[in-house]
């Protein structure tokens, strides 16, 4: 080929070969400049495939334009070959730079991030490499990074037209060969499964890995071996291959190189702003830092579609936040899964929060608010509450999961953030905040009510509801809390008490409220709470209970805390309450959520159908009573309202109507009329805890009379008034068959079983508090039971008589990321039968400044 012309390029000398074809210095005589021109291998002229993937090199390099991406000038034939032409680069590739073994650290970091930066300018215009290795990156001599050979990369689809043309878009012969090279290719890649950026990033992670360590993440005798390590193994950790290699890089690595796609780094924009950190860490200066600076509405934009995409199964959704000024965003959680809760640490750069990523247990963990890094402390079974001036955290100890993301029954302890074993202080402590003077606040959870205690033992409020979110100003004279009248949903106020028990209620009450911090000059309250609708939005309110909005987006914000200079620690949950049926082995064999908020409620006696309620935003404000037959066929809407049970024979279905004035509703499930039923004397009606008796005619309901507390009473629905049959504050909702006895829990959360027609309860022998009854047995000999908490799930058969326990099943959500919760479950008399909700979070934590 030398000194050959094609079209005005002439050729003077080979300088290399690529994966397809011959390279060669040329001579444009046109513009008088020299460039380098590839030509596909004779052998692969009449391949059909790869002229496509040759003619879609040159669409995909030459739709970029960017510094850190080989410059692609023309393309063209000649006498039925194909060239390309691209500008022509002095240096050496990154697998020749390796040859003399690992890079200095600070080249490293510089190299990784132009890298990333080709790799961001790429996937933002839906271009995939697919084939990143050392042979692929170009080292120019004034040390510029050039990512070349885009000659099987892959054309995503726009997100605007979601069109896909496959003749364009093949990237595999239609063998099924999976092209790339074995090391460096992603599990999913070579599963011959379809990929997208992040393919990429795993790729990354292992060329990162080869430049600090001097060997391949991934190696084998053989090419099988190989593609085996990639698939199974981990990579021994970098510090360990290079002890000088700062620990700051192990975790990065590590996401890079995570086996499923959905738990690396799920954007180039994301991996950038990580590699960015390490300049602290290195010396490096990051020249190209205003391309990974945060921008915030478009990272915010990112990191919530991150979540939505995860939580949709593939399915991109897009996201803009309203806000009345230009905040920005810096995201500090990257792994799929549950933030419980998080704190600024004294200094107000570090961040500690608990989190269960990945379907793993809780964790806590600290990272910097100007660094993505996280380090897990060394402290297990620990729920973070708050943490001092000092650096001493309060955590929460041996707590079960309640419905929500927070923890019961569990003991206040402090703990040295520097290390050393908690000492615990107070069990039954759900909340608790640190006063500037040392001394701490907490809700304590006695006999069915909860207190507030300033200090501890000192109650300055105390409600037969729920409190949350306690927090001590600034000056340490007030403490703000949430305040929830109903113990089965998170309504309420926002509210403040003063050292002397003076309370002051400072807001309407809110649909929902999660999330509470002073500002720093502790003249206003800042929480998250929803007004109408279901997205909980951020507000601002003071001492003249005057409220404003700060911050609003599609989504649940989740107020974390906020730091001394103003900055705002939060968290985007995209939650859901679903529901599944589960097979003989436990695990889910159907979806039987109808949208985002079903709860199970009772089974027929078939155990063919399940009653459930649905509270997401289409079901209406007064939610929606609904029956679902469990092979999937579509809900049947019976009327509105909170579902109790069944009736026997299966024709009706009760309902607590939500709305004014509250009452019972009869609603046939097949054709006939609602029948509503008012209960006399009732105050307060509450959700879910109406049942049929056996015998058709007499229903079970929660509710209480003026000034008394919530508990079960039993109604003719022919008429008359109702009659207690539980203690105050005890709801019971399981009926044995032959209606004897109710089984509910009591204030010391003991399973108890309540005569119905009066006398002492009945404790089950040898039976632990903390249990939950779900059904009893047929013959009524025992009863089915659960730990609310669990998960997996275990479902035990106890007999009443004798409290001899027996394992039933074990029920368990198809995907465990983000899962809180399971419960309540509907369960037939048998246990062959089981329908159950799970509470999932997903989380995404920013800090955010600029709010005001």
């Amino acid at each position: 080929m030398i000194g050959q012309t094609l079209g005005h390029y002439r050729i003077l000398e080979k300088i290399g070969d690529g994966g397809m074809g011959e390279v060669f210095r040329a001579r444009d005589d046109r513009l008088a400049r020299d460039v380098a021109l590839k030509i596909v291998r004779p052998a692969a002229s009449n391949d059909q495939d790869r002229l496509r993937r040759f003619e879609q090199e040159a669409r995909a390099a030459a739709a970029l334009n960017h510094p850190n991406i080989v410059a692609i000038y023309d393309i063209g034939m000649h006498a039925g070959t194909p060239y390309i032409v691209s500008e022509l680069l002095e240096g050496q590739t990154l697998r020749e730079r390796l040859f003399d073994g690992a890079l200095p650290i600070r080249q490293v970091t510089d190299y990784a991030l132009q890298i990333v930066q080709g790799l961001m300018a790429a996937h933002e215009k839906h271009i995939v490499h697919r084939d990143l290795k050392p042979e692929n990156l170009f080292i120019t001599k004034d040390g510029r990074v050039k990512i070349l050979d885009f000659g099987i990369a892959k054309l995503l689809p726009s997100e605007e037209t979601h069109v896909r043309v496959s003749t364009t878009m093949t990237t595999q012969t239609k063998s099924g060969l999976v092209l790339g090279t074995v090391a460096y290719m992603s599990p999913e890649q070579l599963r011959a499964r379809p990929v997208d950026h992040r393919s990429d990033i795993f790729s990354f992670g292992a060329i990162l890995y080869e430049m600090l360590g001097g060997t391949r993440a991934f190696k084998g005798e053989t090419n099988v071996d190989t593609i085996t390590a990639v698939l199974k193994d981990e990579p021994v950790e970098i510090t360990e291959v290079r002890p000088n290699v700062p620990a700051a890089f192990e975790p990065i690595i590590a996401h890079c190189l995570e086996k499923e796609p959905e738990n690396r780094f799920q954007s180039a924009r994301d991996l950038a702003f990580a590699l960015s950190t390490l300049s602290n860490v290195t010396g490096t200066r990051t020249a190209a830092q205003p391309t990974v600076d945060v921008r915030s509405r478009r990272r915010l934009w990112w990191g919530l579609a991150v979540v939505l995409l995860t939580a949709a199964i593939g399915i991109a959704l897009g996201f803009k936040i309203h806000a009345p000024v230009n905040p920005s965003y810096r995201r500090l959680s990257f792994e799929r899964g549950t933030i419980y809760s998080a704190r600024f640490a004294s200094d107000g750069r570090s961040v500690l929060y608990g989190a269960s990523w990945n379907g793993q247990p809780l964790k806590l963990y600290t990272t910097s608010s100007e660094s993505p890094l996280e380090h897990a402390l060394d402290l297990s079974d620990a729920h973070l509450l708050a943490v001092s001036p000092s650096n001493e955290l309060a955590v929460e100890l041996h707590g079960n999961h309640g419905s929500r993301r927070e923890f019961i029954d569990g003991t206040l302890a402090r703990a040295p953030l520097a290390g050393g074993a908690p000492r615990e202080i107070l069990e039954g402590v759900r909340w608790a905040d640190w006063a500037p003077d040392g001394e701490l606040a907490v809700v304590h959870h006695v006999n069915g009510s909860s207190r507030l205690e300033f200090p501890v033992g000192k109650v300055l409020y105390e409600t037969h509801g729920w409190i949350s979110h306690v927090r001590v100003s600034p000056q340490g004279d007030k403490i703000a809390f949430l305040d929830h009248p109903a113990l089965w949903d998170d309504r309420g106020t926002v509210d403040v008490v003063d050292t002397k028990g003076t309370r002051s209620v400072l807001s309407p009450e809110w649909e929902s409220e999660d999330g509470l911090a002073w500002s720093p000059g502790g003249d206003e309250l800042w929480f998250t709470a929803i007004e109408g609708g279901y997205n909980r939005a951020l507000w601002a309110v003071g001492s003249s209970a005057r409220q404003r909005k700060i911050l609003s987006g599609p989504g649940g914000l989740t107020l974390q805390d906020i730091a001394g200079d103003g900055r705002v620690l939060i968290t985007f949950d995209n939650e859901r309450l679903a529901m599944e049926a589960a097979g003989q082995d436990g695990k889910a064999v159907r979806d039987l959520s109808w949208y985002d908020w079903s709860i199970a409620k009772d089974l027929s006696k078939d155990g063919q159908s399940v009653l459930f309620e649905e509270s997401s935003e289409p079901a209406g404000p007064h939610y929606a009573v609904a029956l679902r037959n469990l092979d999937g066929s579509p809900p049947i809407r019976l009327g509105d309202g909170s579902p109790g049970g069944l009736s026997p024979d299966g024709k009706w279905a009760i309902a607590v109507f939500t709305g004014a004035p509250e009452h019972v509703t009869l609603l046939p499930t097949g054709a006939g009329e609602p029948r509503d039923i008012f209960p006399i004397g009732i105050e307060h009606l509450e959700n879910g805890g109406a049942r049929f008796m056996p015998d058709g005619k007499h229903i079970t309901f929660a509710g209480n009379q003026p000034g008394r507390l919530l508990r079960t009473y039993l109604l003719d629905i022919s008429g008359g008034s109702p009659r207690a049959i539980t203690p105050e504050g005890v709801i019971a909702t399981v009926i044995s068959p032959d209606g004897k006895h109710i089984a509910g829990v009591d204030s010391s959360m003991r399973l108890t079983l309540y005569p119905i027609e009066g006398g002492e309860p009945n404790f089950i022998p040898g039976l632990p508090p903390g249990f939950i009854p779900a059904q009893w047995s047929d013959d009524g000999s025992a009863i089915y039971i659960y730990r609310q908490g669990e998960i997996p799930l275990t479902i035990y058969r106890v007999n009443v008589k004798s409290g001899k326990q027996k394992i039933v099943r074990a029920i368990e959500p198809a995907g465990r990321a983000g899962v809180v919760s399971i419960g309540p479950i509907a369960l037939s008399r048998d246990a062959s039968r089981c329908v159950y909700s799970y509470y999932q979070t997903l989380s995404v934590m920013y800090v955010i400044s600029g709010l005001k």
